[in-house]
């Protein structure tokens, strides 16, 4: 591996007899330094990987080691497979029943017993299901590939993940049957039973399938010829030439298998006939032309930056033209999905964002069906920072001058962000509606912008729908009892949250969600906020001022603490409110007293008609509305004065 020797070894303990029975941690990998001279080659000295261990064959891939259980006697260590990074002194456990199950950077000689890695999972050891491996090898990738008794091909890479290739045919497989596995570039050939697969690694699709003459045969190396097998058989040295499809490591076979798929549904669904539609029949039937055309369309772009010289049908030439952008975009969303798989640890943030963000994008600018809303939800959870820059762009969000949000989106991405479908459509499963997961960024990242941002949206809300109207979402759950459902879903509450729930009930200049926020300011004494609200809210309209007064009123006949704002609070009052309204209202909020009234209390929170009397004269003072309705015929010159106005 690499400039050094890896080997695995039997070290009996020392003074064990030589008849003694075999345990099972009898063997230890070594690896020793290799260094070729001019003339000599000399060795280094030995290091220890891991000792007092079971038996693994050794693998040896450009940068790892795959180590694999070489005999199932031991039950309990043969669930498992070890992958070494000599360059980090890094062992990764990994099990094909559970996935990667651990990694330790082994940093001494102490922590290389493979008696203590165990106690690392010992607790999983008997979750994990026992290894099924028939034949083991490495691909030119750098992968494991495993062979189970059962025909399935699976390649484990060195990180410990695993991803299923193909399914031989032919059913299970005996211990002594011979299955030879190698990769020529992106192609993997497999001999198994007197059949030769040639299979995609990419993709796991069977290019070929040919039938040999002979069941024993071995792959010799063909450096440098790719698509040239050369096989050695009993007989003699054979060469197989496959031409691999083009571009089979581009997307183009999926992606146009994907077209006809979709078409099938989209077409089975708005069919009356009760047969099945398939993809062979769309292929030849020549009835619906869409999806052939978008096929040919889409290998057409897609091979252009290979073969530039082909050319396409001048019937597709127009429909090539209005569909240019969105090619353009697919095209750049492959190779930024390519350099996602490929890029280093420090630049795959950088990359996720910008893919985060054309998903995002792609999505707002489609029709969000569940489908589509399930996907968002997985993005904005295992992306949450990303997907929360990626909206904000979308959206066009950002402070103006005066520290006002706005948002500069079309109509058709807000009626994506408040339409689609809602939570009593997409069920209980953990999906929540677009809006719902906007707010969710909103008060993870920017929560003062949250009440901002469902102004603005009821603002747009109220341009596209008529109030109230059943097809708008403000005829279902209004927008801010929404908001409040997310902030409401938080894990810890804090002072923050207090203000940022009233905040939400303000926006929404609703004359309930107004009330409510009175009621919420009275219970925490915050009296020059209670005071603002009510002089902001009572021009709204005269119900909402009404209401509001009234609660005010009954506060100050049951404490002291308006007393500083009577001078703010008694121009409130309603016009059509009377003194013996107001003294109605004291009566019946008047606090209930302990002990027996006396005229001159020592005592300075009771209620005294001093504090009452401007009020009332305020009231009485005021010009009646038949003083109003008779004002101008009394002032006026002519004679006799004009009927006075009916009323019913």
């Amino acid at each position: 591996q690499g400039a050094s020797l890896v080997w695995c070894e039997e070290r009996p303990p020392l003074g064990a007899p030589s008849g003694a029975s075999k345990g099972a941690f009898r063997f230890c990998v070594c690896s020793r330094a290799l260094e070729v001279g001019e003339q000599s080659v000399r060795l280094g000295a030995v290091t220890i990987v891991l000792h007092n261990s079971p038996e693994y064959q050794l693998l040896a891939s450009p940068r790892h080691i795959f180590l694999v259980p070489a005999a199932s006697d031991f039950a309990t260590v043969s669930k498992f497979l070890l992958v070494w990074h000599a360059e980090e002194a890094r062992l990764t456990v990994t099990a094909p029943s559970a996935g990667f199950v651990l990694s330790k950077v082994m940093r001494s000689s102490s922590e290389s017993d493979f008696r203590k890695l165990l106690l690392g999972f010992v607790g999983l050891l008997s979750t994990l299901a026992p290894l099924d491996i028939h034949t083991s090898a490495l691909s030119n990738h750098g992968g494991l590939l495993l062979v189970s008794t059962q025909g399935t091909v699976n390649v484990v890479e060195p990180d410990g993940t695993q991803r299923h290739v193909f399914d031989l045919e032919g059913g299970p497989l005996a211990q002594g049957d011979d299955v030879q596995l190698k990769t020529f570039g992106n192609v993997l050939a497999c001999v198994s039973a007197g059949v030769l697969y040639l299979i995609d690694q990419n993709s796991g699709r069977l290019i070929e399938k040919k039938i040999l003459n002979m069941k024993t045969v071995h792959f010799l190396e063909s450096p440098g010829e790719e698509d040239n097998i050369q096989l050695l058989t009993p007989t003699g040295i054979y060469s197989v030439s496959f031409s691999v499809p083009e571009d089979s490591s581009r997307p183009e076979p999926c992606l146009v298998e994907m077209v006809f798929e979709e078409a099938c549904r989209y077409y089975q669904r708005r069919s009356l006939s009760s047969s099945k539609l398939t993809v062979e029949k769309l292929k030849k039937g020549g009835t619906f032309q869409a999806p052939v055309a978008l096929a040919a369309i889409l290998q057409h772009s897609l091979r252009q930056k290979e073969k530039p010289g082909q050319g396409l049908q001048d019937t597709y030439a127009k429909l090539l033209n209005t569909m240019s952008q969105e090619l353009q975009s697919y095209l750049s969303l492959e190779l930024l999905k390519t350099c996602v798989v490929g890029a280093p640890e420090t630049e795959v943030e950088s990359y996720c964002e910008e893919l985060v963000e054309q998903e995002i994008s792609r999505v707002l600018h489609s029709d969000i069906d569940k489908d589509n809303l399930a996907y968002l939800n997985s993005v904005f959870t295992s992306f949450p920072k990303a997907a929360w820059k990626a909206t904000r762009g979308c959206l066009q969000l950002q402070q103006n001058g005066d520290g006002h949000l706005v948002a500069r989106a079309t109509p058709e991405v807000w009626k994506k962000v408040v339409g689609g479908p809602q939570q009593d459509e997409v069920g209980l499963n953990g999906v929540v509606p677009l809006f719902e997961l906007i707010c969710t960024s909103l008060l993870r990242f920017k929560p003062k912008w949250l009440p901002s941002f469902v102004e603005l949206t009821q603002e747009y809300v109220s341009i596209s729908w008529a109030y109230s109207s059943k097809e708008g979402p403000e005829g279902r759950v209004p927008l801010y009892k929404r908001a409040l459902g997310v902030l409401a879903r938080k894990s810890k509450r804090s002072e923050a949250d207090d203000e940022l729930e009233l905040e939400l009930l303000l926006c929404s200049k609703r004359p309930k969600a107004v009330l409510q926020a009175v009621r919420l300011l009275i219970q925490l004494k915050r009296w020059q906020r209670v005071v603002e609200v009510a002089e902001k809210f009572s021009k709204v309209s005269p119900l909402l001022n009404k209401e509001i007064f009234t609660t005010l009123l009954a506060e100050f006949a049951q404490h002291r603490e308006l007393d500083p704002y009577l001078d703010r609070l008694w121009p409130l009052c309603p016009a059509e409110l009377t003194a013996s309204d107001i003294l109605t209202v004291i009566l019946q909020h008047l606090p209930a007293s302990q002990e027996e009234a006396v005229p001159f209390s020592s005592e300075g929170g009771q209620l005294t008609v001093g504090l009452l009397k401007p009020l009332l004269q305020r009231v009485v003072q005021r010009p009646s509305v038949q003083d109003e309705v008779y004002g101008d015929a009394l002032q006026s010159p002519t004679f006799p004065p004009p009927t006075p106005r009916r009323e019913h």
